[in-house]
């Protein structure tokens, strides 16, 4: 006998109106307008909050103590452990991020993660591994930012060759410094193995971009960190990714990697499409503020934001889906823009169904802010 549960007055952040949402042994079976609804007895009123599906987090470097890169077969417990504490946080899918390190490093965490049951099957209430991202070795060493040096290489086909190994099927994500090879092999083997290239830790001109964006690549990495600022007469890789159609591009909202300003600046120039939501979370990610180990040097948590000893901004300690409270706080965007930046913003950048039917119902109520404060949530049992 099918379970069955349906959901009255709910908003989503793609249409308008109220609709009604049936769902049937855990998969969306039907949407549809309050105007035309079924009449339901027992139907979950949501009262005019949203629904969306849990977030996706294409930028996590590590949490619970355990950096990605550093992963190990005895790792595998901490691993899930990490996946439970992401869908407690209302994530459904991520992608562990592998910054620059020693290319055998890379191949031993690709391994640990192509093993994991978060990748190949992952228990209940427990964040799906989607594939990895890639977050170098191919970066412009004056915009390394937080990378060791000594790790960085040369972008080439060959060097992808290498970085890749055996383990390209889990590999989803890759940026790269585009101005490192302005030939077009790199980006064009990358996405003949379905990988998706964003552009990122580069000092790519405006043309230079425009061309890799020709060439196959998609995506900007963490916005405005790593990357020459906007401006009037070289508006640089984020201003061509602002103009170019189907281009989407990560933001931190943490309020130290961009200043609510600029957020401010960045979804009026480029509307509700084209930018979603990254934690870029480290290792301490769930743990408090501190001095953590981080390869062979240190990091600097503060107020859940990380940083190198010098100043140099590594990342956070911040879940993904507090940028979405962090976005309708500053006034940045609308709370259903905000709400689609964390998830329905990333699907779309990676091509994955949203919200709808044959999907499963994974889901979080928003508050509209009648009940409860404006953005806040909690997920669904249905």
């Amino acid at each position: 006998m099918p379970t069955s549960c349906t959901i009255n007055n709910a908003r989503l952040s793609d249409r308008d109106g109220l609709v009604q949402v049936e769902v049937v042994d855990g998969q969306i079976a039907a949407i549809a307008p309050m105007s035309t609804a079924k009449p339901a007895a027992d139907a979950l009123d949501l009262a005019g909050d949203w629904l969306s599906l849990g977030g996706l987090d294409l930028q996590i470097n590590g949490g619970l103590g355990l950096a990605f890169p550093d992963l190990r077969s005895e790792h595998q417990p901490v691993l899930t452990k990490i996946g439970r504490y992401l869908w407690e946080q209302g994530v459904d899918g991520f992608y562990p991020t592998l910054v620059t390190t020693a290319i055998a490093n890379i191949h031993r965490a690709l391994a640990v993660i192509a093993a994991s049951p978060l990748y190949r099957e992952p228990p209940p209430q427990t964040a799906r591994i989607l594939g990895v991202h890639l977050e170098g070795p191919c970066l412009n060493p004056a915009k390394r930012g937080a990378h060791p040096p000594e790790h960085l290489q040369p972008l080439s086909v060959e060097t992808l060759q290498q970085v890749l190994g055996d383990f390209a099927a889990v590999v989803k994500i890759m940026t790269l410094a585009p101005e490192l090879e302005t030939g077009g092999e790199a980006i064009a083997t990358l996405r003949s193995q379905g990988i998706t290239v964003s552009l990122g830790h580069s000092l790519a001109t405006a043309a230079q971009a425009e061309q890799a964006f020709q060439q196959g690549a998609t995506m900007v990495t963490h916005a405005f960190n790593a990357m020459p600022p906007l401006h009037h007469r070289e508006p640089g890789l984020l201003g061509a990714a602002l103009v170019h159609p189907n281009t989407w591009a990560g933001v931190i909202a943490d309020g130290q990697h961009v200043c609510p300003t600029m957020l401010q600046l960045l979804w009026r120039a480029a509307g509700d499409r084209g930018l979603f939501l990254v934690s870029d979370a480290l290792a301490p990610l769930g743990l408090p503020d501190g001095t953590y180990p981080w390869d062979s040097r240190q990091i600097e948590v503060s107020q859940g934001t990380a940083r190198l000893p010098d100043g140099t901004l590594a990342g956070t300690t911040w879940p993904l889906l507090a940028g979405v409270q962090n976005l309708v706080n500053w006034d940045v965007c609308s709370p259903a823009a905000a709400i689609a930046a964390a998830t329905t913003a990333p699907r779309q950048a990676l091509g994955l169904p949203d919200l709808q039917p044959g999907q499963p119902a994974s889901l979080l109520r928003w508050s509209s802010g009648a009940t409860a404060q404006l953005g806040s949530w909690q997920r669904l049992t249905v």
